[in-house]
């Protein structure tokens, strides 16, 4: 079984967040960058597919020389190799355009991400490489399973949940609870350092969207300790609206 896992750089969510150059522009100084929390759990199922059919993962990420400690991690938790698209990557489009050239250099049985980053939360980029690819893409998948040539997920849906069985290959963007997180040992970090990290450059795709600004959201206001019941109604009523 040979799988493909897509991580995006993202910053920790713990991070305190700053703009720089009149808003357009990520202050990147004393930020903490991790794999994307959704990527994490595609990543976890990856290894323990793995596990039980043998076979490689690869992991790719579109992104610049800054993005290579965090494919090197992906690495020490299981994966056997791991690829770099030399790019920014400036919006969904241009994403999925490289995750599609490589897939198709290649012959992969699936390919996992997350359901979103959690920079942009988008949640597009598992859909327009299915597109591109020409073969399933769902999401957001919360159980898998391999039988054979089968997938078998598990998604909800409003009001309840969604059972999908799908030839392979497919493309599965994937959330909690598909598998617990991955913490890597010492002997996955250790060997991490050895394994294949290629880098290959980009290929033509115009972004289709442009990010102008960035706002951050309005601070948090005071609290208000309210005992009765009654109050408490009139407040969510009058002052908050949202009864």
């Amino acid at each position: 079984m040979n799988i493909l896992v897509c991580i995006t750089h993202v910053p920790d969510t713990t991070s305190k967040i700053r703009f720089t150059d009149e808003n357009t522009q990520l202050d990147k100084a004393g930020v903490q960058f991790i794999i994307g929390p959704y990527d994490d759990y595609a990543l976890a199922r990856a290894v323990e597919i793995k596990e039980q059919t043998g076979g490689s993962i690869s992991v790719l990420n579109v992104g610049e020389a800054e993005t290579e400690p965090t494919l090197r991690k992906a690495l020490a938790i299981g994966a056997d190799d791991a690829i770099r698209v030399n790019a920014f990557p400036r919006d969904a489009h241009f994403v999925a355009k490289q995750i599609a050239h490589q897939a198709k250099e290649k012959s992969y049985d699936m390919i996992l991400m997350g359901r979103e980053s959690i920079d942009f939360n988008g949640g597009m980029v598992h859909g327009m490489v299915g597109e591109l690819l020409g073969i399933p893409s769902i999401s957001p998948v919360m159980k898998l399973e391999i039988e054979g040539n089968t997938g078998k997920m598990a998604r909800e849906i409003e009001g309840g949940k969604e059972f999908i069985e799908v030839g392979l290959p497919f493309i599965a963007g994937c959330q909690e609870p598909i598998a617990e997180w991955k913490i890597p040992n010492m002997r996955g970090i250790m060997s991490a350092r050895s394994k294949p990290l290629q880098v290959v450059d980009a290929v033509s795709a115009d972004p289709r969207t442009a990010t102008k600004t960035y706002e951050l959201p309005a601070p948090k206001g005071e609290v208000k300790i309210v005992e009765d019941v009654d109050q408490l109604v009139q407040l969510l009523k009058n002052d908050a609206k949202i009864l």
